[in-house]
């Protein structure tokens, strides 16, 4: 049976193509889903994806993934800086958890250089456009597999 990974995707992420293109690039979520579906196939895992713009729906997503997941990506958007409560449902997993940004957060602003959910991941993958989120997938793949 293949392992099902989770990625979740915090606010304003649903407005990529739109929002702040020098930033974050032209693809669409839909685009970024549909690239990490094929990656996921590739490495033999199945694979869920959302986005909410509402922190305790990621929370209730995060708490469920420990059930049915054995990997989970997450993209918190301006989550990653604020919320404690993402924080703690991420650390209540036993599954490896990747932090994944599109865009390199450490050459931003400096608020951005703080992430509650680093305290929790495995790992951060940022700077690389929906690369990240391909770099995340080969990542928490070998995750898994070392742990087999």
């Amino acid at each position: 049976m293949p392992a099902r990974i989770l990625i979740v995707n915090g606010p304003n992420l649903n407005m990529l193509g739109s929002r702040e293109p020098e930033i974050y690039g032209k693809e669409t979520l839909a685009d970024i889903e549909a690239k990490c579906k094929e990656h996921a196939a590739q490495l033999g895992l199945e694979m869920d994806f959302m986005q909410s713009n509402v922190e305790g729906e990621l929370v209730t997503a995060i708490q469920r993934a420990a059930k049915d997941h054995q990997g989970l990506l997450i993209n918190a958007g301006a989550y990653t800086h604020t919320s404690i409560a993402i924080m703690d449902a991420l650390l209540l997993l036993k599954i490896p958890v990747i932090e994944v940004h599109l865009s390199n957060i450490f050459k931003r602003e400096a608020f951005r250089h703080e992430s509650f959910i680093s305290k929790a991941a495995k790992g951060v993958i940022c700077g690389f456009g929906s690369g990240s989120y391909i770099l995340a997938l080969d990542g928490v793949a070998a995750l898994i597999k070392s742990k087999e």
